[in-house]
């Protein structure tokens, strides 16, 4: 563990770290609204069928007597499902007689009705613009509105996949430099899309760039605190994904078209891709990676800013060598995802980890990128999660701090879950309530990350660490995946998705007690740390042997 001496003596909590952070974690705040952007950008407006009568100059002249518009809409458009215009149908031919006061439902309904044959007009008042709008997606295309999000949540799947990977063998900077300009190109890109598939490609390369900046900024910070401080870091890194919630309501509330609202949320990373230049690599990766001379100048770097003249001078490569002489022969061996799976020691880890960053994922966005579902005023819903989230992520740096990692995880988890449960509970008339509870749920969820993200990185070594996290990233853009699909379930019973999105945390949470507790211990370097860690803890549980002795009264 002699890279934890060496951070203390250069400075584990410092003018460094607050630079690093504010540097680090402005980027996730913007980062945030990428991923709750389709609440807004991918808004439902009230729609109906284009029809002459009501949309056609030429056609209303021709209309004998003074009808006005609502005249006009009971002849062209048949009532809905909820009596408002049918969004999805009209009438063949204008059906005069329904401007009878005594018409009734017989009268239009043997009325011969057909699909929107030339488009739609869309409700303005809240939106100027949306991609459904824009390219119609509703009616028989409705499916693709959440076919969008599928393909961006795939997006981070897949770059939780590869850029934890190329982390571990290329470094976490280049990595996260190269994400930045990837948001901003094809954020930007996406703004300006043509075609609705050319719009869907934007994005999943955007959201590709999105998993590698989350999962580096982590990990970046992680390495560079010390150990007392490291929740703090990692909670103020979650603090960010709340406040980008925040923002995304203040954006799309004052941007009410999607192309300028998606290029407003994009355009900043070119920022962030050019100060990035200046971010200092892990040290803690350059070392165990046998990168000694490039480690030993960016600790001389951080000892220079953190004001530790002294020490500054003390750092050369032989004390290196002879500090971190076991960490650097065990290091430099290649390790590969089967370690996490195959390596003593590491499933249990892995699976339980994975099976947290699932449980967020799916039950997460499962309700989050639906806010028009909870009827509703979406900005403020928008508002209440990042508000909420905000009083949980500081609670849980609190419980993190006293009570540990373990108990922590289980509880945000299992105390989330039993928020949504208890939605089963309240009648659909209750709105106020239910989405009281939804959001007090999604409260628990972001407690629930914050301590995911600091305990993943905690069980694993630095050789594995990003993997790990990306193999965590990658389950909880998985469940992101299939927690919306789980809405359909909806046709069986309002409760039934309810069921299911409050039942996945509470499980998680309680596989969470099998993990060990890592509070306050030093992060490992090597698998071989790990398996130390574990040795320690068996021998500091297991009690010893009981002597007898016989004596004689």
């Amino acid at each position: 563990m002699a890279f934890s001496e060496l951070l203390d003596q250069v400075g584990g909590l410092g003018r460094f770290q607050v630079l690093q952070m504010v540097a680090l974690v402005v980027p996730i705040v913007w980062l945030t609204t990428q991923s709750m952007l389709e609440n807004f950008s991918a808004a439902v407006p009230s729609h109906r069928c284009w029809v002459p009568l009501l949309d056609n100059s030429t056609a209303q002249a021709s209309v004998p007597g003074a009808l006005g518009p609502k005249d006009l809409l009971t002849v062209s458009i048949p009532p809905g499902p909820n009596h408002e215009p049918h969004q999805c149908r009209h009438f063949r031919q204008p059906q005069w007689q329904l401007l009878d006061p005594n018409a009734t439902a017989t009268n239009w309904s043997e009325a011969a009705t057909e699909p929107c044959m030339d488009g739609w007009v869309y409700d303005r008042s809240t939106f100027t613009s949306t991609i459904v709008a824009k390219w119609d997606l509703v009616c028989d295309s409705h499916a693709l509105k959440p076919m969008a999000q599928s393909i961006y949540l795939s997006g981070i799947l897949m770059g939780a996949a590869v850029c934890g990977h190329i982390s571990d063998r290329f470094g976490r900077r280049l990595v996260l430099t190269w994400n930045y300009l990837q948001m901003a190109v094809s954020g930007t890109a996406a703004a300006f899309a043509p075609t609705f598939p050319v719009y869907c490609l934007f994005r999943f390369l955007a959201a590709f760039g999105v998993a590698g900046v989350m999962m580096n900024t982590g990990t970046l910070l992680m390495e560079w605190t010390s150990a007392c401080a490291r929740a703090l870091a990692m909670t103020l890194n979650s603090l960010g994904f709340s406040f980008g919630q925040v923002l995304m309501a203040a954006v799309a509330y004052g941007v009410r078209d999607w192309a300028l609202l998606q290029l407003v949320v994009s355009a900043p990373f070119f920022l962030c891709f050019v100060y990035s230049w200046w971010l200092a690599e892990s040290a803690r990766w350059l070392l165990i990676t046998g990168r000694l001379e490039r480690g030993l100048r960016e600790l001389r770097r951080v000892a220079a800013i953190n004001r530790k003249r002294v020490v500054e001078g003390t750092l050369t490569t032989e004390a290196l060598l002879s500090a971190m002489q076991e960490e650097l022969s065990v290091g430099q061996a290649p390790a590969s995802l089967g370690a996490l799976f195959c390596t003593p020691g590491l499933p249990l880890r892995t699976g339980i980890s994975t099976l947290c960053w699932f449980a967020f994922g799916f039950t997460f966005y499962g309700l989050a990128l639906d806010l028009q579902a909870l009827d509703s005023n979406i900005f403020l819903l928008q508002v209440l999660i990042g508000v909420v989230d905000i009083p949980a992520k500081i609670g849980s740096l609190l419980l993190l701090s006293r009570l540990g990692r373990r108990p922590t995880q289980v509880g945000s988890l299992v105390l989330s879950g039993l928020c949504i449960l208890a939605n089963t509970l309240v009648p659909y008339e209750m709105g106020a309530l239910r989405s009281a509870l939804a959001v007090l749920g999604l409260g628990g969820l972001g407690a629930a990350f914050t301590c995911v993200s600091i305990y993943t990185g905690e069980l694993f070594p630095t050789v594995l660490r990003m993997t790990a996290v990306g193999v965590g990233q990658m389950a909880a853009r998985g469940g992101a995946i299939l927690g919306p699909l789980v809405r359909l379930l909806a046709v069986h019973g309002r409760w039934l998705p309810l069921l299911v999105y409050g039942g996945v945390p509470v499980l998680s949470g309680l596989a969470a007690l099998l993990l060990p507790e890592t509070q306050s211990l030093p992060l490992p370097d090597t698998i071989q740390d790990v398996q130390n860690q574990a040795v320690k803890k068996a021998t500091r549980s297991t009690p010893g042997p009981t002597v007898l002795k016989s004596t004689h009264f």
